[in-house]
């Protein structure tokens, strides 16, 4: 059985950005199958450092900003290139700043350590507002939370071998209605 974090990302005091949190809590309040653990962060270098840890697998939930309906979830596959640039001034700016928690800063600081884990997936929600300290979710994303956590579980019972009907074409982009205003995207990033 393969060894998975699931990690919860975001603010919980910065409205949407709360979303990856508010996930990773409910799946944890419903129980998780052996071999996955689950982590709240608020990003940066506390993801990484839990990587050192050893994982087969990395689900990542958080809010994200893809242009879609607020409330759309994305189940997105992030590609990085197998060797990554010598360090220069412009990969060392990237890296300077890893509290900004960007993923794609976390995942390239991850892979130059080698603890990145060979599957890495992103479930995302199209946010309506960050801004708003203290505000918790909107009701859009607030509806996706649900749609969310069943991608979860979906890609952890296929990471674990369990084939289930109805989880979304593998690698390809595909959209499927779930609510009048609420998607699920499936992506493959390169």
């Amino acid at each position: 059985m393969p060894k998975v974090l699931v990690a919860g990302v975001g603010n919980v005091l910065r409205g949407d950005d709360g979303f990856g949190i508010e996930v990773v809590r409910r799946l944890l309040s419903q129980g998780t199958p052996p071999g996955v653990e689950v982590m709240e962060t608020g990003g940066g270098v506390g993801l990484v450092q839990k990587l050192l840890d050893g994982y087969d697998a990395l689900i990542v939930v958080d809010a994200v900003q893809r242009g879609g309906a607020p409330g759309t979830v994305y189940l997105l596959e992030p590609q990085l290139p197998d060797t990554l640039p010598p360090p220069t001034d412009e990969l060392d700016a990237l890296l300077g700043h890893l509290c900004d928690t960007q993923l794609s800063r976390l995942f390239i600081l991850a892979k130059a350590l080698g603890v990145l884990p060979p599957k890495v997936l992103v479930v995302g929600c199209q946010t309506q507002c960050c801004d708003e300290l203290g505000s918790g979710l909107t009701e859009p994303v607030l509806e996706a939370v649900e749609v969310a956590l069943e991608r979860v579980r979906a890609a952890i019972n296929k990471l674990n071998g369990v084939r289930l009907l109805g989880t979304g074409a593998e690698g390809a982009e595909a959209v499927t209605s779930v609510r009048p205003n609420l998607q699920i995207k499936n992506e493959r990033r390169r």
